[in-house]
């Protein structure tokens, strides 16, 4: 073996041909402590989107102070609810899946266990239209809009709830419970300009100067809707935040619950915030195939780019050895992607490079196991959701 492969993952995997995928359990376990930390006694839903592997959701509700999950798709709630993963989901995107909602109406313990997100009668009309009426009741939860509107014509934010102010929360309340067959039992607002924008580097202080308005304006708001909807619905959650907010969100009493799951995994959208530093918990181990020539080698696949705006920052990034980097021309490319920078020359066919992706879950969507490195050996190896045959979009 390479003396370039003698760092811990690469004693650990040393038997495993590349590329795969590891999570570093001793990382791992830090960020979670670290989320319980952070959180400061106020229960955190696990973001299954943000892990995408069983075994690694499991570990994590098994921590006193996470309580239950919150899903991205109906179908996989459906799947985890079955399983016994967890009997309290949220699933926070609205769902179109007739079959997935006729599925929950005729299983007394997925109604029991899974809530879905609502922001329109429109949706209410779509499950009214997939399921029929005299069905049984289906939990709902209201999502509000959380982004910032500081002027008129001015959103900063995600764009995802048309419900911004107490007026159309209690409106949309009001008729989630006049229709049989609903019960309005949770608020949900993701803060993404807050939760989801690093604060470090040049613009930091102008993205925190933002940040620090937006949770301020958002608190008066969120804690005036939750008082509104609870007069009219008997809440048991009001869900926020993200890995990104969980201080902001936290201190915010109207908040019964904090939502986050990137933070587990550490990937280098993470880097750049200056309240809180996660470990590098998820890598990807990529051969190298060629030496093109000076001070380059080349890696064999490695296109793992990440969802959202097209730039750089949705790149994987070489992690170990130290001083690598990619090609500006090339990136991370389909069946190869070149690395250049001081360690470049010291590398050989067949070598490994360390990578690190761009979002925390979305790098299950690629491989179908992860193997769980403690210290220097693979304490086991387990699928992921692609590895178990699911894929929920």
């Amino acid at each position: 073996m390479s003396t370039l492969n003698t760092n811990v993952y690469g004693i650990a995997t040393e038997d495993l041909d590349p590329p795969f995928a590891v999570v570093d359990l001793a990382a791992f376990d830090a960020n979670t402590a670290d989320l319980l930390h952070r959180a400061n006694g106020k229960p955190i839903r696990v973001v299954s989107k943000s892990v995408r592997c069983r075994f690694l959701l499991e570990r994590v509700l098994e921590r006193p102070g996470f309580t239950g999950l919150m899903c991205y798709s109906l179908r996989e709630a459906l799947w985890l609810s079955g399983l016994g993963t967890s009997d309290d989901i949220v699933v926070a995107y609205p769902t179109a899946d007739h079959a997935a909602l006729r599925e929950l109406v005729s299983d007394e313990r997925a109604r029991q266990a899974i809530t879905i997100m609502v922001d329109s009668v429109e949706h209410l009309e779509l499950v009214e239209a997939a399921v029929g009426s005299g069905r049984p009741e289906i939990r709902v939860c209201l999502e509000l809009d959380a982004s910032w509107r500081p002027l008129p014509g001015l959103h900063v934010g995600t764009r995802r709830s048309p419900v911004f102010t107490p007026r159309q929360a209690v409106r949309l309340a009001r008729e989630v419970q006049a229709r049989k067959g609903f019960r309005l039992v949770g608020v949900m607002a993701y803060e993404g300009q807050i939760a989801g924008v690093p604060d470090a580097g040049e613009r930091g202080a102008v993205v925190r100067w933002m940040q620090r308005r937006s949770a301020a304006e958002l608190a008066r708001r969120r804690g005036a809707v939750v008082r509104a909807v609870r007069a009219v619905a008997d809440l048991e959650f009001v869900n926020g935040g993200g890995t990104g907010s969980i201080e902001t969100t936290g201190a915010d009493s109207s908040v019964t619950e904090i939502a986050a799951g990137s933070g587990l995994m550490g990937p280098t959208l993470f880097d750049g915030y200056s309240r809180f530093h996660p470990r590098a918990a998820t890598l990807f181990a990529l051969p190298v195939v060629r030496r093109p020539g000076k001070g380059i080698a080349t890696l064999y696949a490695g296109g793992y780019v990440a969802s959202g705006p097209a730039s750089t920052s949705r790149l994987p990034r070489p992690y170990l050895p130290d001083g690598l980097a990619l090609l500006g021309m090339e990136g991370a490319g389909e069946v190869q992607t070149p690395v250049t920078g001081a360690a470049a020359d010291s590398l050989r066919v067949g070598d490994r490079v360390w990578l690190r992706h761009a979002k925390a879950g979305e790098l299950a969507e690629r491989f179908d196991e992860y193997h769980l490195v403690l210290d220097d050996h693979v304490e086991r190896t387990v699928p992921t959701y692609r590895g178990e045959g699911r894929n929920f979009g």
